[in-house]
């Protein structure tokens, strides 16, 4: 039996991962920087560590002992002040590194993302050997990966780190994707994106657990790796199939050309600055090319040295989603 240590506990990649660690007889800490937070991560059978990402003392204290450290806490709003991020993703980064260190954890696992990508080459078939992009598009990639690069730094200092990243997480009791799409159905606001036919490879959270779990059992130090479902769709059969699980049609919603989209979201992005707004634009340069162009990523590599396979397949991931409605 190993005891596991978890940020983002209260999150959706978070529950589902201690859910899997107790159910297989781990014991697990969790950091909670609230009341509700605490009550979540306990309510899953761990046991809640009272803090937040710059909380070092608190987490080192809470690390003692812990074999792994599963870290997917981060700031995941596409926009936002850039200090936010920085303090949130890229510094509380650091800090749990510092942390895990200082409490001689032997393992360390961190949750990414394909946007750090974002800013570079069409994701067509990307893969863990393609280069951060210079330019960044956006505060989300950018701030992801500086929290990459504190990991790779950790690593080669000697420190058992290890990267994962799953692309477009979705299923049951997802607080990110389908909620803000069902908003935006019901405002009468969603638009697809060049009609929503571009192709992108996703990820239901029941495979990016078993991602974690596997890097956390085999993954080699410094190292990265992509996790997916077995098969690509399109957007419109993606996010169309989601929506339909909550009773909601998008098959007759408006479509905005992807390269209207893209020449318009910075004119928008810059009017929100300019009137010192921080809530989320209703389009973004991140969410055009996360929600619109074609991300396809290759899962060989974490297949070949993690043993990693998809434990669920999409139609038994909709059908849950629906069991939740």
């Amino acid at each position: 039996m190993d005891t596991m240590f978890v940020t983002g506990g209260s999150g959706f990649v978070g529950r589902q991962l201690i859910a899997d660690l107790v159910a297989r007889g781990d014991r697990v800490r969790a950091l909670a920087r609230s009341d509700a937070a605490a009550a979540k991560v306990a309510a899953l059978g761990a046991k809640a560590v009272r803090g937040d990402l710059a909380s070092l003392d608190a987490m080192r204290g809470g690390m003692d002992g812990c074999d792994v450290v599963f870290h997917a806490a981060a700031k995941v709003e596409v926009y936002g002040r850039k200090e936010d991020f920085e303090r949130d993703t890229v510094m509380g980064t650091r800090t749990v590194l510092a942390a895990a260190r200082a409490a001689g954890v032997r393992r360390f696992v961190h949750v990414s993302t394909e946007a750090v990508l974002v800013g570079g080459p069409p994701l067509v078939g990307a893969d863990e050997t393609w280069p951060l992009p210079a330019r960044p598009l956006g505060l989300y990639p950018w701030s992801k990966g500086l929290a990459e690069r504190a990991v790779r730094e950790a690593a080669a200092e000697g420190f058992d780190a290890m990267i994962v990243r799953p692309r477009a997480i979705w299923g049951r009791d997802d607080t990110v994707i389908l909620p803000k799409l069902t908003t935006l159905v019901d405002a009468g606001r969603f638009a697809w994106i060049g009609g929503g036919h571009a192709r992108t490879s996703t990820c239901h959270v029941r495979n990016v657990t078993e991602g974690l779990l596997c890097a956390a059992a085999r993954g080699a130090r410094g190292e990265t790796y992509f996790v997916r479902d077995d098969d690509d769709v399109t957007y419109r059969t993606f996010l169309g199939g989601l929506l339909a699980r909550r009773g909601r049609d998008a098959s007759n919603a408006p479509s905005v050309p992807l390269g209207l989209a893209r020449a318009v979201a910075p004119l928008v992005e810059g009017s929100y600055r300019v009137l010192g707004r921080t809530d989320e634009p209703p389009l973004t340069r991140t969410t055009v090319e996360l929600m619109g162009s074609e991300i396809t990523v290759r899962d060989d590599k974490a297949r070949r040295e993690l043993g990693y396979r998809p434990v669920i397949e999409r139609e038994a991931g909709l059908a849950e989603i629906g069991m939740s409605a």
